[in-house]
């Protein structure tokens, strides 16, 4: 019997060999160079973290709220696709495990499961991920569907105008799935004799045309909050704050649309400070220990949402393993948290932590 793993990355790994290379390389590859997928994560091995000492620690409080739903830590469930390609359970599993962990879950878009059967699933806080087709009345409709079922936000994903180039996808030539809540709504049966039938559907279905002033024409449509996904300037974030966003999530898309794009925790800071705390920030992208969750909080992120971790979880060992991998990040949170001296989340502050610039800086 394997030995059960003691961190994310070995989830990872499990994930590898339970599998089809295929399926694997969907979830695992990056755009083009994978430079970006690299540096998400080796990002954060380059900001230090400066502990306190002698600050009474006996109860940690790792709780915060997030557009008024308190969550048991500040670790949300990002959105990804096709969660049956890594267990037939798919985004059902992801749910329970959510709620027994009392985090919230975004569902995908391209979610595997519908949207009534994951409502159906459990009491987890359940926000949908949404992506605006050239025929608009999809949106509407999905929109309308994900109140109806009482998901309580949405998150537009604005960083999609085409499809990144994702070469693992096209040397493979995956095949995806359906997508189960665009039955009866739009045609997935898009052929292609080279590279994926991902890559078609998306060119065949995606807006490019979609810019700031259709979120006007978004919110008219629902009084759902409205989370912004994919922004990483300055610009974008003063932006997204002036046409009524809920909240920024600073992201670039796990690094699989545009290659050399700013890693997430290095463009947290940038938007963090361009938006003044007028609406909260989350962040994704390369969250694999305690210390990333404390590190993004430090430099001003409310939450982060983690991706991979979550199928390569539901991979290894299914709705356990995804409640694992968000326990076993709590506890290595936690932890970082007792050794820095932070008794809560409200604790954390930007003195906590150094990063690379400034280790530069202060040489000179």
């Amino acid at each position: 019997m394997a030995a059960e793993p003691v961190n994310l990355n070995e989830f990872q790994e499990l994930a590898r060999l339970a599998l089809p290379k295929m399926y694997y390389d969907f979830y695992a590859g990056g755009a083009e160079d994978e430079h970006t997928l690299k540096e998400n994560v080796e990002a954060f091995h380059r900001i230090t973290i400066r502990p306190r000492i002698l600050v009474d620690v006996s109860r940690i409080d790792l709780s915060t709220t997030i557009l008024d739903y308190k969550i048991s830590a500040p670790i949300i469930i990002a959105p990804t696709a096709f969660h049956k390609l890594a267990n037939p359970e798919g985004e059902v599993a992801t749910a329970r495990a959510a709620a027994s962990c009392n985090t919230i879950m975004v569902l995908s878009f391209s979610s595997s499961s519908t949207i009534e059967e994951v409502a159906a699933s459990s009491n987890a806080v359940r926000f949908f991920q949404l992506y605006v087709f050239k025929k608009r009345d999809i949106a509407a409709t999905l929109v309308q569907r994900a109140e109806r079922n009482g998901f309580k936000a949405l998150v537009l994903t604005a960083d999609t105008p085409r499809l990144g180039r994702r070469e693992a996808d096209i040397k493979n030539k995956m095949i995806t799935p359906p997508l189960k809540n665009l039955e009866g709504l739009l045609s997935t049966k898009v052929s292609s004799d080279t590279g994926s039938n991902l890559e078609a559907d998306a060119k065949e279905a995606m807006d490019d045309s979609l810019s700031w002033k259709d979120l006007e024409w978004l919110r008219s449509i629902t009084k759902l909050p409205i989370l912004i996904k994919g922004i990483l300037t300055r610009e974008d974030a003063i932006k997204a704050v002036e046409v009524g966003v809920a909240g920024i999530i600073v992201s670039n898309h796990g690094a699989r649309q545009l290659d050399y794009s700013p890693a997430t925790i290095s463009a947290l800071e940038e938007v963090v400070h361009a938006v003044k705390g007028r609406v909260p920030i989350l962040m994704d992208g390369g969250v694999r220990r305690g210390t990333d969750v404390f590190k993004a909080l430090a430099l001003g992120a409310q939450a982060v949402l983690i991706g991979r971790p979550v199928v390569y979880g539901l991979a290894a060992k299914g709705e356990y393993g995804v409640r694992r991998v968000i326990e076993m990040l709590k506890d290595e949170f936690e932890l970082t948290m007792a050794l820095t001296g932070c008794p809560s989340v409200e604790h954390i502050t930007r003195n906590h932590v150094r990063t690379e610039q400034e280790r530069i800086h202060s040489m000179l």
